[in-house]
């Protein structure tokens, strides 16, 4: 029961629209609240000013066009969209991929997790007043960034997967450096979280709030680190592999504290994991020879049919469904974004909580309208 519930201000109800442009909002949509005086009754999230129908924009392209597209779904998470397209249209080709660029893409992917964790948590400082924390993350974000130069020529739209497998091969030197990075990064990771956990203002403002059930999330179709901090153990990963992560060793992070907190933590834990993950990946490409392939040559027409693939995006369940008619565009190509579900269930997530939690709370989706919108 909430605080509310067992007092009540006894005052008129009102809606409170936060958004379009807020500080909160790390983008362009809006959420109006129904507030009695400081508490939140209800919860309503308005999406859609960013829509560029990119779903429609699939069927008027070529298979091969439509991967840096797959990219700009989101900015911050591009190799996961593009790896999922091409798994998708992979699915539909009935192909296995060579080993070597398995283990790429697995690499590629956990940097682009690292990466967007990082601006989801720079992102939460600055929410929370610590603006140290912001400063931190997109410190260490940067030498991931890099990484991406290194291996594609691009920082953010890295057109780096293909159909088949990936554009090319990991350059020279480039484990090296990789290692270099993660290394430093799991130092320089607890650094910041001595920063965080030892701020009692940053703590105080994510415990004991927007607590989640297992059966609420199941109910609202959380997926990713906003429901594991919640006791589910799911990870597309480890659950229903791909790429190379069945040969992988590593933990999928749970809590059962169910609040903002718990989110929180899970996502840390996970960086330190995709950590593991990417060195365990290195080790596992020394044993494959360099001559191996990483691409194979695939047909530009995929079979008629209705095919289905879906990854561990950093924000959650991401998935694509493909309605193919034999010919080199798709008849029609439908996201699921991991985003869209997760903001749906706001007025679960802020059930009686205070306007100032609104930040803290919201911040545990890790928005992203360019997925969200389409």
């Amino acid at each position: 029961m909430s605080e509310l519930s067992r007092t009540g201000y006894q005052t008129d109800k009102m809606w409170v629209t936060m958004g379009p442009q807020h500080p909160f909002s790390h983008g362009l949509w809006t959420l109006r609240i129904k507030v009695d005086g400081e508490y939140i009754l209800d919860a309503e999230p308005e999406v859609g000013y960013l829509h560029r129908g990119w779903e429609k924009e699939c069927e008027n392209r070529t298979y091969a066009k439509i991967i840096p597209m797959a990219d700009r779904l989101c900015y911050s998470a591009s190799m996961t969209w593009s790896h999922l397209y091409c798994k998708v249209a992979e699915e539909a080709l009935d192909i296995e991929l060579p080993e070597r660029a398995q283990y790429l893409r697995v690499i590629a992917d956990e940097i682009c997790r690292i990466q967007s964790h990082l601006m989801w948590l720079a992102a939460l400082g600055t929410d929370l007043g610590n603006l140290t924390i912001f400063l931190w993350c997109l410190r260490e974000r940067e030498f991931f960034l890099d990484l991406n130069v290194r291996l594609c020529g691009q920082r953010l739209t890295t057109n780096y997967p293909r159909i088949g497998g990936v554009r090319n091969d990991m350059p020279y030197y480039f484990e090296r450096d990789c290692m270099r990075v993660v290394d430093r990064f799991e130092n320089s990771l607890w650094d910041i979280i001595n920063l965080t956990d030892e701020s009692s203002v940053f703590v105080s403002r994510l415990k004991g709030i927007s607590y989640l059930t297992k059966k609420q999330v199941a109910n609202l179709g959380i997926t990713g680190p906003a429901m594991r901090g919640c006791g589910v153990d799911y990870d597309v990963r480890r659950d229903d592999p791909y790429a190379a992560y069945d040969k992988l060793d590593f933990e999928v992070p749970v809590l059962k504290d169910g609040d903002a907190y718990a989110r929180y933590r899970v996502r840390v834990e996970e960086m330190f994991q995709s950590c593991e993950i990417i060195r365990q990946a290195f080790n596992a490409l020394q044993k494959i020879p360099k001559t191996a392939p990483y691409r194979l040559k695939v047909s530009k027409n995929i079979p008629a049919g209705t095919h289905m693939a879906h990854i561990e995006d950093p924000r959650g369940d991401a998935l694509m469904y493909l309605v193919s008619d034999g010919s080199g565009s798709p008849y029609r190509l439908k996201v699921r974004s991991p985003v869209f579900v997760n903001v749906s269930a706001s007025k679960a997530m802020l059930d009686g909580c205070r306007i100032a939690d609104i930040p803290a709370v919201m911040a545990m989706i890790d928005m992203c309208l360019g997925e969200t919108d389409r």
